[in-house]
C-alpha cells in the first residue's frame, strides 16, 4: 500500500463517517478487512509513521487549545484525530500548527479531537483477518521528548504567543 492509498481509505471513511471519529475507526476496519494482512500491516505502518511524526511541542500546544488535552493520553487522540482528518490537515499541521485556525471549517470539542479509535483500526482488522495480534510493525519506537521548543502547556500567554491564530479562533474554548 503507498501512501495514496493510506489516505484514500482515511478520507473515505471520514466522508463516509460526517467526521464522527468513532463511526471513522468502524469504517475504516470495514475497509481493511477487504485487504490482505500484509496491506493492512502497510496502513498500520503508514499511521504509525504520521503518528510519531506529529509529536511535536507545538501540536501539543494546539491540542491543548482545541481540546484541553494537556496529557499524552489526550495529546495521543489527538494525533489520531488529526491524520483522520486527511492529508491536507494533517500535512498543514505538521508543517504549522498555527494553520489549524483555517485548515478547520468547524470544530465542536464535544465530538472533534478524540481520534484514539482511529490508532486500533488496522490492529483489529489484522486480528480480524489472522486470528492473531499483529506484530511489531519494525518501526523506530516514538522520540522519547516530542520535536521543538518545548512549551509550557499550561501557560495561556505561552499558547497564545506561540500559535496566534488559533488563540484568537480557539483560545476561549480552553481558556
Amino acid at each position: 500500500m503507498d501512501e495514496t492509498e493510506f489516505w484514500e481509505i482515511v478520507d473515505r471513511a471520514r466522508e463516509a463517517a460526517d467526521g464522527d471519529p468513532e463511526e471513522q475507526a468502524d469504517l475504516m476496519v470495514e475497509r481493511l478487512v477487504r485487504l490482505d494482512p500484509d496491506s493492512v500491516l502497510d496502513f498500520a505502518r503508514h499511521f504509525e509513521a504520521r503518528f510519531n511524526r506529529a509529536y511535536r511541542w507545538d501540536l501539543w500546544g494546539a491540542a491543548v487549545l482545541l481540546t484541553g488535552a494537556a496529557d499524552d493520553e489526550g495529546f495521543d487522540a489527538f494525533r489520531c484525530w488529526l491524520i483522520g482528518r486527511g492529508r491536507d490537515v494533517f500535512e498543514g499541521a505538521v508543517h504549522d500548527p498555527d494553520a489549524l485556525a483555517g485548515l478547520l471549517e468547524d470544530f465542536d470539542p464535544e465530538l472533534d479531537g478524540d481520534g484514539e479509535e482511529l490508532g486500533y483500526a488496522a490492529d483489529e482488522a489484522y486480528e480480524q483477518l489472522t486470528g492473531v495480534v499483529a506484530p511489531d510493525l519494525g518501526l523506530p519506537p516514538q522520540a522519547a521528548e516530542p520535536d521543538g521548543t518545548p512549551l509550557a502547556l499550561d501557560e495561556d500567554a505561552v499558547l497564545a504567543a506561540r500559535l496566534p491564530a488559533l488563540w484568537e479562533r480557539f483560545g476561549a474554548l480552553t481558556a
